[in-house]
């Protein structure tokens, strides 16, 4: 009884370490997915921080160029000289 009693408590302690060794490798293995989508975040963050950093520096120069064309004088349209001829109605 004693030799059946050491052969479950080997075979317990051996599934249990298997168990713990397959939770281990289901963690390391989130844990490696974790990292490569931190990584993946990481470099759109900064993309993005680029795209707005180009966006910002356009956005300055449109309103510059947006503020040179207020200030040039309007070019009027040359306006014909409206004379009204008097008609004479024998008055």
């Amino acid at each position: 009884m004693r030799k059946n009693t050491m052969v479950g408590l080997l075979l317990a302690v051996v599934l249990g370490l298997s168990l713990v060794g397959c939770e281990d490798t289901k963690a390391r293995q989130e844990n490696e997915q974790l990292k490569a989508r931190v990584a993946e975040l990481v470099k759109e963050s900064g993309d993005l921080g680029n795209q707005v950093d180009a966006l910002t520096q356009e956005n300055a120069a449109l309103k510059q160029e947006n503020e040179q064309l207020k200030k040039k004088p309007k070019s009027k349209k040359a306006t014909k000289n409206k004379h009204h001829q008097r008609t004479s109605n024998g008055q």
